[in-house]
């Protein structure tokens, strides 16, 4: 049967949106190919009975998705590659066209360059002999327990009823969590709008992934509960604190609850704090609360310093073995030299000092944003990393994204972290910690202009 092109009445409403997965499943399947020339606007809307309107909005989403590829003058071009596999950031060869607030990150500025470099010095200096032979994970793990320690406390954990793994930053511990909580063929669930990476790392492990509704706490209870009763769900993977994209924040009675239903209906935990203790107020962890059932993991990467790949995983003693050895599979073990410069940071008191650096920084960037998108209903936290607003007007997600890229501002769909692949709410969301405080302005000011106008058709983007 043949896939591209479709017809007509095989496409559901939205019909761009439909007309799009078409195209993605024929690249899938091998019916187009890499560099393969697609039909005109004007062309493929006749053929199939739809308008020029339609036809580019499914143009732009898979311009968006990666997918495709428009060249003024030759036309539009199959550029191949999965869509839900492809980040929300622009790559490397084009974030110098754009202000880019679509790659999450903590400030970066000279200091951290400076500590970095001073770091290495007296690394140099007295850089132990066990650093650089280490090679058995458990002999790494007893050096630095005591900075594991002082930095779970500052995020609100006290480990004693838990196993603990340094690991390799956030990605690296969520893997091990995945492949230790659940099986091929399992059932995952998470937030409607979730961790861009979780659905792709999903797959490559045989999981399946639900999201589920999200209110102004993060995951609704009943939508939880709702699911356990339809299916055998192995394990519920959240962010209450910070969420991304949505930027919520649970409370400690939502917490109890997930917890209470995790506990009735023998599901695991897997809680993703990427941004330790940036939020000070925030209620305690789930793995304080539930630790029987709960892998829990953090990282410096995200408060401290990009380049800084290196946290923990902590997990129910019951499973700790397990975890071990996936992560022996998968890393061998937390790369000594950024495990001795985060630990000896922490110990000194750089780590908790870059930390109350970041704090300051980014309370900045949230108060410039807040008066830049006045009027106009954003969420935000106050030290977070980044803002989501929510479609205005008549505006879907993949029009403000071509139009802001038009514009010369780089921003994130909501499409790049949707989990339930049903109707949901549109929205963007705009980073805050990659530019200077003057570049952030001005992309601000462009994204609240186009918010505050109605939309015309990106005739430009291809």
């Amino acid at each position: 049967m043949t896939i591209w092109p479709p017809k007509s009445e095989d496409l559901l409403r939205p019909a761009y949106k439909s007309l799009a997965d078409a195209l993605v499943r024929a690249v899938e399947a091998g019916e187009l190919r890499s560099g393969d020339r697609l039909p005109t606007h004007r062309n493929l809307a006749t053929d199939l009975g739809l308008s020029v309107q339609t036809v580019s909005r499914a143009y732009e989403e898979l311009i968006r998705r990666g997918v495709i590829a428009g060249e003024v003058g030759r036309g539009t071009f199959v550029r191949g590659g999965r869509s839900d596999t492809r980040p929300p950031y622009v790559p490397d060869s084009q974030n110098e066209e754009f202000i880019d607030f679509s790659i999450l990150m903590p400030v970066f500025e000279p200091l951290h360059l400076k500590e970095m470099r001073r770091a290495l010095t007296r690394l140099g200096a007295d850089l132990p002999a066990s650093t650089v032979s280490a090679f058995r994970p458990s002999t790494a793990l007893r050096k630095y327990n005591g900075a594991a320690v002082k930095w779970l406390a500052l995020c609100g954990l006290v480990p004693g009823t838990q196993g603990l793994l340094m690991t390799n930053g956030n990605t690296s511990a969520m893997t091990i969590a995945l492949m230790t909580a659940a099986s091929s063929g399992d059932l995952i669930v998470t937030e409607e709008l979730g961790h861009h990476t979780l659905k792709a790392l999903s797959r490559y492990l045989g999981l399946r992934v639900q999201g589920l509704e999200v209110d102004a706490e993060g995951i609704v209870p009943a939508a939880f509960a709702a699911a356990c009763r339809k299916a055998s769900v192995k394990a519920i993977y959240l962010m209450p604190a910070g969420l991304n994209p949505k930027a919520l924040t649970m409370s400690a009675e939502r917490r109890s609850e997930l917890v209470e239903i995790a506990r009735r209906r023998e599901v695991l935990i897997i809680e993703n704090d990427a941004w330790g203790p940036l939020q000070p107020d925030r209620p305690a962890p789930i793995a304080a609360i539930a630790p029987e059932r709960t892998f829990y993991f953090t990282s410096l990467t995200k408060c401290i310093m990009p380049g800084l790949r290196f946290g923990y995983l902590t997990m129910p003693l019951a499973f700790e073995s397990a975890a071990a050895n996936r992560h022996l599979v998968t890393n061998w073990m937390a790369t000594p030299l950024m495990a001795e410069i985060g630990s000896r940071w922490i110990e000194d008191g750089t780590a908790e000092r870059l930390l109350d650096w970041q704090k300051a920084a980014l309370g900045e960037r949230n108060r410039l944003a807040a008066r830049v998108l006045a009027g106009l209903p954003f969420l935000a936290s106050a030290n977070g990393m980044h803002v989501w607003l929510p479609m205005p007007g008549s505006w879907t997600e993949e029009a403000f994204v071509a139009h802001a890229r038009l514009n010369g501002v780089a921003i994130a769909p909501g499409s790049a972290f949707d989990m339930s692949q049903t109707v949901r709410s549109q929205g963007v969301r705009i980073c805050l910690g990659a530019e200077s405080v003057q570049a952030l302005e001005r992309g601000l000011t462009i994204i609240a202009r186009l918010a505050r106008s109605n939309p015309e058709p990106a005739l430009l983007t291809l």
